[in-house]
């Protein structure tokens, strides 16, 4: 219990500085390494680390509240946080290549610039690794970055995985919302990469462990989701502060008009039930794999239906609490705009866009779903 009270004590400081320090996140355009520093003392980096070099064995579920906290406090934090879940799918190199990846502690922050992927000189032993890739979210404080090259086995892309000296950071994040995420280009010219480190994501892992079992892709498309499940609270608690502050045009308080509360009722209640199928979707899959089962089709399906509602009910409970502010709202440094831009980008990502649905309607109803769904 004690270490619980002093985790929960370390998390609750960190917290404290995420929101003090966000407008300084925006105003960088990325989170700094020291902010990246206490991010590992909190456990995000080694939660899903293997046991056998460190990890602390966290579940999907522990996991996933551990970046909704973070996101209530910033979305942008959150968001770059939500890669600590890159550990799921770095199981897949051999596992003499994560040996070393892990020699100096579980605690290794990852980040990745997989797309467009580019195709790599195959050469003796390795690949000659040259490009450009986009949306690098956190690399500007990532201990070890990735981009996507050429393919593997059944013609998948690889992920080559490079060391921060062997990669330009071009700095063009100019953006509206998650400014503080440091989504940056990566570009790359004549690296060698041995084979060894180099993966499928989504491949077979090296070590046995029950969260290496869970969907790899679905997984990823959930840690950036939950993303706006906390913004999405922050807001809906923001609302709820101003409503007991008396009006500057001497009109009724917010909490004494009845559309308002009506209005309010309703997001919480559309927030929640995503909330609730999101984690309902994700301990569904957990149980199985613990069962030796493993993770159907049906379930993985689920797993990015439910992320998907959450992105997209997340923001919209953030468009009810902006519209219900009023005019105090559109001022810049107002949290509500912070909450709104960052909120409406998680929605942009393709991971969570319109056609997930068409995806789940898909397994729903025993037709083929689109490539890359399942």
């Amino acid at each position: 219990m004690t270490v619980q009270i002093q985790n929960q004590n370390l998390l609750n400081q960190v917290l404290t500085e995420i929101r003090a320090r966000r407008d300084e996140f925006e105003k960088r355009r990325h989170m700094p390494k020291d902010m990246i520093a206490q991010l590992k003392e909190v456990g995000v980096y080694r939660a899903h680390a293997p046991q056998c070099f460190g990890g602390d064995a966290r579940t999907p579920m522990e996991f996933l509240k551990l970046i909704e906290t973070i996101s209530e406090a910033d979305g942008s934090a959150g968001w770059v946080a939500s890669f600590g879940s890159a550990a799921v799918y770095l199981a897949a190199l051999p596992r003499e290549t994560l040996a070393k990846l892990y020699a100096d502690g579980p605690d290794v922050a990852f980040a990745g610039g997989l797309f467009p992927v580019q195709p790599a000189k195959k050469v003796s032993g390795g690949w000659l690794v040259n490009g450009l890739w986009r949306f690098a979210s956190g690399c500007k404080g990532a201990d070890l970055l990735g981009v996507g090259i050429g393919t593997g086995e059944g013609g998948k892309p690889l992920t080559a995985v490079l060391r921060p000296e062997d990669v330009e950071i071009v700095e063009n994040w100019e953006v509206i919302g998650m400014r503080g995420t440091g989504s940056h280009d990566l570009r790359v010219k004549d690296i060698f990469v041995p084979d060894e480190w180099t993966f499928v994501r989504g491949g077979v892992p090296s070590i046995e462990e029950p969260i290496y079992h869970f969907p790899s892709i679905a997984y990823a498309a959930q840690v950036l989701a939950v993303v706006n499940l906390g913004v999405a609270r922050a807001a809906l608690d923001e609302v709820s502060q101003m409503a007991g502050r008396s009006s500057i045009t001497g009109a009724p308080k917010m909490a004494d008009r009845a559309y308002l509360r009506i209005s309010v009722a309703k997001a919480e209640a559309a927030l929640r039930s995503a909330r609730a199928f999101f984690y309902e979707a994700t301990e569904s899959a957990w149980e199985s794999i613990l069962k030796g089962d493993g993770v159907s089709a049906d379930q993985t399906s689920m797993l990015r239906l439910a992320a998907t509602q959450a992105a997209r009910e997340g923001a919209r409970a953030v468009q009810s609490a902006y519209m219900l502010a009023g005019t105090s709202a559109i001022y810049d440094g107002h949290p509500l705009q912070r909450h709104l831009r960052d909120a409406m980008v998680v929605t942009q990502h393709a991971f969570l866009n319109e056609s997930m649905y068409d995806g789940a309607g898909a397994v729903q109803l025993g037709v083929q779903p689109m490539k890359g769904y399942i």
